[in-house]
């Protein structure tokens, strides 16, 4: 089937299916039908699947096979000339012991094993996993000294790294054997490609920002601990010898192969379809869509929240405050938690009276909210934004003789903002928002930023720029590399050394116009040529690095990652990539690229979110 040509099927199959969830206006949408339709007759077998009856009471799927998640290998002892030593003796641990204590001194050079919680939280559940014998023997952790097996996994990695070719290829096709073996499915009878079919090995729990269950076991996942799903009718994937799986199930309005729960936090952990499968991609592209019909109904949304502000009805008007943040800050919603189940993050709906501080006037601008709260992830958060006169005063009524741990929306939550939204335009909530705002900030500061007679180096600056700006925008913060300094240290002396080729160049090249100027012959003119190229040539590999210095520098504390992966609509950046002649690989790598095969192959250089 030609890709500027899908077949009927294709296309029947969005128009009866996904645009109608999408709320897609059939008269301005051909090109997209037509593009994510050849997409899709260009990667599934059309003339089977898209006459298969999908669309049933959230059914997705007929059949489903597969055979179920991998494990990781069982704990492997240490050599007996590797030791763990308490006070200065050394002790031979029980092999339970053992095996924690190697996951703290894998980590020993890093940072958490600094961190008073990390130490406390990894030390209590150690503790746990000792014999009695070992919890007398051992109970402070400034007594340990896991120095000596710290030097034994160092030196493991530094014999990986050493690997000859030959063996490295063996270990390459052990790896595509399993891949070949539990990476895929059978799903409505076609091939596709699983996610992460391997189970996470036990470790010790890191999080992000300063988590309070850092340093906690991550325990080891077993088959009586996972839940299979698959039709009825396939075969039921076979358990590790001497083990049986906790459920079998067979619920095809969901696209999970497998599930369990994770101890630290309690929270379910997934075995899902790749990115670059069919579901996955509709899925995408049905959620991006819905980002786009906002843009078409945000100015009458923002019209009435505004209404909302002067309500006679309190809970209104906290409704309308709350959308004020989740539109002009990009905020998360916020979810109840059961107390003391997670850490302390809030968002929106969940900020309490500490968490904000007014200012009628700061930094030289008037009714200032200063924001300060742990977001998702126990990522701070901290804000000091300007907002309308009314929101302020709106704020000081509802932190009227409350507590500084009482709520500040203490009328409202995400159950109710979301349903209120959804009656605004179907499909609507509040995470919409966060994707709508973060791609129309993409896509305003490409068109700012990017200019056609740029060099590659100053439009992927500029691309990396703009997606910055989103990243700031939701709080998509990292700590900085431990190899940063290194790393700019590195780039430092890279450009002082193209510096000292450039002066000399110039050098040749004032030498060499003298000399021509004197003699005037061929050979001193072509000698002026190549002094010429060659400093031109060096001046661009200057300019290149020291743009490439400049993006590491400003991406040092943002994460990019997050942003492009799930907030940012990638038909922009593919559109981008087309219209400025980047190459796609520059923005998305192999993954990226199978993920968003459906934006890349529907999408043109005029594209506008």
């Amino acid at each position: 089937m030609s890709p500027n040509n899908p077949c009927k099927y294709c296309k029947r199959y969005l128009v009866g299916k996904y645009l109608t969830i999408a709320g897609w206006e059939m008269a301005n949408s051909k090109p997209q039908i037509d593009g994510f339709a050849s997409y899709l007759c260009e990667n599934r077998a059309h003339n089977q699947v898209w006459e298969e009856d999908n669309a049933n009471n959230g059914k997705k799927w007929s059949t489903l096979e597969h055979k179920g998640p991998f494990f990781p290998p069982e704990y492997e002892p240490l050599p007996s000339n590797v030791c763990f030593v308490y006070n200065g003796k050394s002790i031979k641990l029980s092999l339970a012991a053992e095996e924690v204590a190697t996951f703290y001194a894998k980590m020993l050079d890093h940072e958490y094993t600094t961190k008073s919680v990390f130490q406390e939280n990894f030390f209590n559940d150690w503790r746990e996993e000792m014999t009695e014998e070992e919890r007398e023997q051992i109970n402070k952790l400034s007594k340990c000294d896991f120095s000596h097996m710290a030097k034994y996994f160092l030196e493991k990695t530094e014999e990986k790294k050493a690997m000859t070719k030959e063996q490295k290829q063996v270990l390459k096709e052990e790896n595509n054997r399993l891949t070949e073996e539990y990476g895929f499915c059978l799903l409505d009878g076609h091939k596709e490609k699983i996610g992460n079919f391997r189970v996470e090995p036990p470790g010790l729990f890191r999080g992000r920002g300063e988590h309070p269950k850092m340093g906690k076991l991550k325990k080891r996942i077993l088959p009586e601990d996972i839940t299979i799903n698959c039709s009825k009718d396939s075969k039921i994937p076979e358990a590790p010898k001497g083990h049986r799986w906790r459920k079998v199930q067979h619920d095809d309005t969901v696209t999970w192969l497998a599930s369990w729960v994770e101890n630290v936090q309690g929270n379910l952990k997934y075995i899902m379809l790749n990115p670059s499968s069919k579901l996955k991609g509709e899925k995408d592209w049905q959620k991006y869509e819905v980002a786009r019909k906002l843009k078409l109904k945000v100015e009458t949304i923002r019209r009435l929240y505004r209404e909302d502000w002067k309500n006679r009805e309190m809970k209104i008007r906290q409704r309308g405050v709350a959308l004020y943040f989740i539109d002009k800050l990009a905020l998360r919603a916020g979810n109840e938690k059961e107390e003391g189940e997670t850490a302390d993050t809030v968002g929106c709906c969940s900020l309490r009276v500490e968490h904000i501080t007014l200012h009628e006037e700061k930094g030289g601008q008037e009714f200032v909210v200063e924001f300060d709260f742990l977001g998702k992830d126990s990522i701070r958060y901290y804000n000091e934004v300007p907002v309308e006169s009314r929101v302020f005063r709106n704020l000081k009524l509802f932190m009227e003789n409350k507590d500084p741990e009482d709520d500040l929306f203490d009328r409202i939550n995400t159950i109710y903002l979301n349903k209120h939204l959804n009656q605004s335009m179907p499909g609507l909530t509040a995470k919409v928002f966060r994707t709508f705002n973060a791609s129309t900030t993409l896509q305003d500061q490409l068109n700012k930023l990017t200019t056609a007679d740029m060099t590659l180096e100053e439009k992927l600056l500029s691309y990396n720029r703009a997606n910055r700006a989103v990243a700031i925008l939701c709080n998509h913060q990292r700590a900085a590399p431990k190899t940063f300094e290194k790393s700019m240290q590195n780039m430092l002396d890279k450009i002082a050394q193209k510096q000292q080729q450039l002066d000399v160049a110039k050098m040749e090249l004032k030498e060499a116009k003298k000399e021509h100027k004197k003699a005037g012959t061929e050979r001193t003119r072509k000698l002026v040529e190549k002094k010429e190229a060659a400093v031109k040539r060096l001046e661009e590999q200057l300019k290149k690095l020291q743009l490439q210095m400049t993006d590491r520098e400003e991406n040092k504390v943002i994460a990019l990652g997050t942003s492009k992966l799930n907030y940012l609509d990638p038909r922009i950046s593919v559109a981008w990539c087309k219209k400025f002649n980047v190459p796609i690989e520059k923005i998305y790598n192999k993954t990226q690229r199978d993920k968003f095969a459906w934006a890349i192959d529907m999408t043109e250089e005029d594209f506008q979110f």
